[in-house]
């Protein structure tokens, strides 16, 4: 049975299209077909998607959308769907409006009633939790912080006392002082994972102590080059807190059950994962 997918128009909608972050083989099967079928295509920068798009064989019509011109151009672009054009919005990189422009244009489009369609994949800051091993079950993320330095630290005195994980994004030239600025107020003993060039020729992924975060940028300057995901792991007692606890319940529930049976009952009661908590019953035995 032939495929008849592409020979059928896009419904009139903004398509918010995820793009790679770095390396091409992430872009999606479903974000070819829509940049292939919509009507035209809005970028934050239309020379960087441009080489996108050709290196997938697309011709599309490109408008730029930046977020200096985001709300004047938000109107064009529902004047195109009004009109009965599907039009995709790319940002250079990832996914649009999460530390990227496209927020005010989605809104904007939502507010015009008419349809905004997510075409979801790459994420840089879900990648580095992917590869970060955080323990703790919740995570919040912040995005870039204020450049100067009282702005950031007042921030990051904000986000102190939370007790779970926290995301940042990062760009090179801001990255030693921001990991001097955590030490200062999270401790030297916090962890860190500090992500970089994610999906790219030199990805690195480390996590230590935030007191040897300055140590591990002098001792190669190419550590701080490229685009960061810093990852602030949990307060240790948060994270020991919850282990007795965990353990408490598994405790009760390994005497009756066998382990496996254990750990997913457990996890039902705590809200961790299953898999934590069945390595937990492995190193009991």
């Amino acid at each position: 049975m032939n495929d008849a997918s592409h020979d059928t128009r896009l419904l009139p909608a903004l398509y918010v299209v995820a793009t790679p972050i770095g390396n091409l083989g992430d872009i999606t099967l479903r974000a070819l077909d829509t940049l292939r079928r919509v009507d035209r295509v809005a970028a934050e920068d239309t020379r960087v998607s441009g080489q996108l798009l050709a290196h997938f064989g697309i011709r599309k019509p490109l408008v730029s959308i930046r977020e200096h011109n985001e709300r004047e151009a938000a109107e064009r672009v529902i004047g195109w769907i009004a009109a009965g054009e599907a039009v995709a919005y790319v940002s250079d990189a990832g996914t649009p409006a999460i530390s990227d422009p496209g927020a005010r244009l989605v809104a904007a489009v939502r507010a015009a009633e008419c349809a905004v369609v997510p075409v979801p994949g790459v994420s840089a800051v879900a990648a580095a939790l992917s590869a970060a091993g955080v323990e703790s079950d919740a995570w919040l993320f912040h995005g870039f912080l204020p450049p100067k330095p009282g702005p950031r630290q007042a921030a990051l005195q904000a986000w102190a006392a939370l007790p779970c994980a926290l995301a940042f994004y990062e760009a090179p030239h801001r990255i030693a002082e921001t990991l001097a600025d955590m030490t200062q107020v999270f401790g030297g003993a916090r962890m860190v994972t500090v992500a970089r060039e994610l999906t790219k020729k030199f990805e690195s992924i480390e996590t230590m102590p935030l007191a040897g975060t300055a140590g591990w940028l002098a001792d190669d300057a190419n550590r701080a080059r490229g685009e960061f995901v810093v990852i602030v792991h949990a307060p240790a007692d948060v994270l020991v807190a919850g282990d007795a606890e965990s353990l408490r319940v598994l405790d009760i529930l390994a005497g009756e059950l066998p382990p496996p049976l254990a750990a997913k009952l457990a996890a039902k009661i705590t809200g961790r994962t299953k898999a934590e908590l069945y390595r937990m019953t492995l190193k009991q035995t």
